[in-house]
């Protein structure tokens, strides 16, 4: 009976905290349009939306509604079936990769136990996140193939061949991160970068603990290739209006053309809490001992969600800005620089951290 109500007790903590992961990941990505609209707006010497409710805080509700209140439309030469698979399986992938993400430290209870701020503490999250990731463009091939639209199609082959030239890259990137940490594990990578600063060997923990300071070559390989994972302008070949109508969501429309632009913005949020995690130290930050000891663990623990998702917001608005100031690239230069530029460079920064992991390190 004791087995059995600590169970109970497991699961229900796992099912509040995905709850509460898949309530902010659609409330902040929802507000993410908001957001995008005023950082235009502002580039733009524009006021961006204002009319739905206070400085057009109520704009994204409104947007949600249309959608769910459209007529829905399926073409009658498309496959039905596979038609609404496509965004089911790009929103569900979108929201799967946070299940491995460490959200914050700890919460002890009364009885000695804790409440783990992650939903599944596997000791090979790097390589969860990207299988995931690899089966979202899945979502986008089927929605583009079943549409029975040239252009939809064309947009597929698009977003796949991006997909395949751009994963080598990211991939390679962070094995040269695996290979200073030791570990594939999110929770493991996170607490490596505890705090800010202390002292000793810089490739043991020492001076500034953050794996940016590092891998300052694997972040921006990794950063570049989160653009292009997310189709995100400059590297939005895949949604080319010019040119493809609206890519391989032409065709859909009400909430199946939600899903596909919820996703969009989801990944864009786990993306950027990846991106803190694995090179910005995730929920820790500069003076977190010295707050440990003067507040309680559950303040702790709420203060590193807030750090976390601090610098979350910060990559999404860097996202952002990158959107509204660099042109389009041209199909043949997103392949030469996925090809001849970032894999090589990925590849050296590679060779480079494993010659002085053997060079220094040998003799442990």
């Amino acid at each position: 009976m004791i087995l059995l109500a600590i169970s109970l007790s497991l699961i229900l903590e796992k099912v509040i905290l995905v709850a509460v992961i898949l309530g902010a990941s659609l409330g902040i990505a929802m507000y993410s349009t908001w957001a995008e609209r005023k950082v235009a707006a502002i580039m733009q010497d524009r006021r961006g939306p204002m009319r739905a409710g206070p400085f057009g805080l109520f704009q994204p509700l409104a947007d949600g509604l249309k959608l769910f209140m459209k007529e829905e439309i399926i073409p009658a030469v498309s496959s039905k079936f596979l038609f609404v698979l496509g965004p089911s399986i790009a929103m569900l992938m979108a929201c799967m990769t946070s299940a491995v993400i460490p959200w914050g430290p700890d919460i002890p209870k009364a009885d000695g136990s804790v409440i783990s701020l992650q939903v599944a503490d596997i000791n090979i999250g790097v390589l969860f996140i990207f299988g995931v990731v690899s089966l979202g463009v899945y979502g986008i091939m089927i929605g583009a193939w079943a549409s029975n639209n040239k252009f939809s199609l064309m947009s597929g082959l698009r977003a796949a061949s991006q997909a395949i030239s751009y994963e080598l890259a990211m991939g390679i990137s962070l094995i040269a991160l695996v290979m200073m940490t030791g570990s594939l594990s999110m929770r493991e990578i996170v607490d490596q970068q505890h705090g800010f600063w202390h002292g000793g060997w810089i490739w043991e923990g020492g001076y500034f603990t953050w794996n940016f300071f590092k891998q300052p070559l694997a972040f921006l390989i990794f950063i570049i290739c989160a653009f292009a994972e997310l189709n995100r302008a400059p590297f939005d070949l895949a949604e080319c209006e010019s040119e493809l109508i609206g890519g391989y969501h032409t065709e859909y429309s009400s909430m199946k053309l939600g899903f596909y632009l919820f996703a969009e913005y989801i990944n864009m949020f786990i993306s950027s809490v990846i991106l803190s995690s694995l090179f910005f130290g995730g929920y820790n930050y500069p003076g977190m001992d010295y707050v440990a000891a003067h507040v309680s663990p559950l303040m702790v623990s709420l203060i590193g969600v807030m750090a976390l998702l601090g610098k979350a917001i910060c990559f999404i608005l860097f996202f952002m800005f990158i959107r509204w100031t660099l042109p389009r690239f041209r199909y043949d230069q997103l392949m030469n620089l996925g090809w001849k530029s970032l894999i090589p460079l990925a590849l050296f920064n590679m060779l480079l951290t494993g010659g002085v992991i053997l060079y220094f390190f040998n003799d442990k």
